[in-house]
């Protein structure tokens, strides 16, 4: 897979946490972000000869992999960052530790910097069983409560620009708490990048450096692994959209290149078709722009997909899907909202999960 940088885009970023924030998301303990067993591992299933012959949709759920800390190095304090807005902030506590995202990322990569003890609430991504005790400082899915924050008596903030409203962001740096704003674009390859911010902050770059480098070589494995199943022939290979609908809100984006949807596709070894009609960042799909692209196989997130009514509500809402391949085949994956587009320490089971139902999906029914 050859990756793309990541460019500065913070207005898509705002995109995806305004899109997001039209539902209320839930997740469950078990798997990450959704109901049911987990999607048997991609090294026990056996794939499809011909990925292009299977009919119908097929749903991804990630395994919820256990937290596998790493503690070597005593956190050193005062520690003087210069965060993803510029701000020079300086953490001399981390005694009670807020990490907030739209994903539940940070607060996953706090955990696996052995600093989860500290942890004293989280946003409600963060449902992974080691933090699933803490009070809920998010409201209506995704809107920060100040007064449950003010509750928690946080000595220190990690956030990014995927949660609202900012004057709450702003309100806390009023308080006199430390806030660290990391950066809020996800891809692939800003898996160890993150969890560097994220460890420089509290005071632990050694460990930051070891759990960035094991999650970056887990995810490398990953994508090897995939490629070992994936079509080698490039007139074979599947392609893929990532479409986000919200059908009660009227919302129908198409995730191109610089959204971190296309290293997903790449790395499951498909064609981002959005990036071969030039589309660039999160925008409203058209019916021309769908029809032109005419994926093979579309990914979406669960909670969208189940806002239009399922694949026949897809159809009814966005006929121009039934003028694609993906369409007329009802080739459509679909993952948790908090999980697919996460791009944390636990991406390789998402990739995982995400390539058993794109090339094996008869063991996602």
């Amino acid at each position: 897979m050859t990756r793309r940088p990541v460019r500065g885009l913070a207005a898509l970023a705002l995109t995806l946490a305004a899109a997001l924030a039209l539902t209320s998301c839930t997740a469950s303990g078990s798997a990450h972000g959704a109901g049911g067993p987990a999607t048997p591992p991609l090294s026990s299933v056996t794939p499809e000869t011909d990925p292009l012959a299977w009919e119908g949709p097929s749903t991804a759920i990630a395994a919820s992999a256990p937290i596998d800390p790493v503690t070597d190095g005593a956190p050193a304090l005062p520690a003087t960052v210069t965060d993803a807005q510029g701000s020079v902030v300086t953490v001399s506590d981390t005694s009670r530790i807020l990490a907030l995202d739209i994903y539940g990322s940070l607060s996953r990569i706090v955990f696996e910097l052995g600093l989860g003890d500290s942890v004293v609430a989280r946003d409600v991504s963060s449902a992974f069983p080691e933090a699933e005790h803490l009070p809920v400082v998010t409201e209506n899915g995704h809107d920060l409560n100040a007064e449950a924050i003010l509750d928690a008596a946080p000595t220190v903030i990690l956030t990014d620009t995927s949660l609202g409203p900012w004057d709450t962001i702003l309100q806390m740096r009023d308080a006199g708490i430390p806030v660290v704003v990391v950066d809020s674009h996800r891809s692939l390859d800003s898996v160890g990048s993150l969890i560097q911010q994220v460890g420089d902050a509290l005071g632990v770059p050694q460990r930051a450096a070891a759990l960035a480098a094991r999650s970056t070589a887990a995810v490398d494995a990953k994508i090897a692994q995939i490629a070992a199943i994936a079509p080698a022939d490039p007139a074979k290979k599947l392609r893929m959209m990532f479409l986000y609908v919200r059908g009660q809100s009227g919302v129908y984006y198409l995730f191109g290149e610089e959204s971190g949807a296309d290293s997903l596709i790449e790395a499951l070894g498909g064609i981002d078709v959005a990036g071969e009609i030039g589309w660039t960042g999160m925008r409203p799909i058209t019916d021309e722009a769908l029809v032109q692209a005419d994926p093979d196989l579309l990914i979406m997130m669960t909670k969208g997909l189940e806002s239009v009514g399922g694949v026949d509500g897809l159809v009814e809402h966005l006929p121009a899907v039934a003028q694609t391949d993906a369409g007329r085949h009802r080739r459509i994956v679909d993952m948790a909202d908090t999980t697919v587009l996460s791009f944390g320490p636990a991406s390789a089971e998402v990739l995982d999960a995400l390539a058993v139902a794109v090339y094996a999906p008869g063991a996602t029914e």
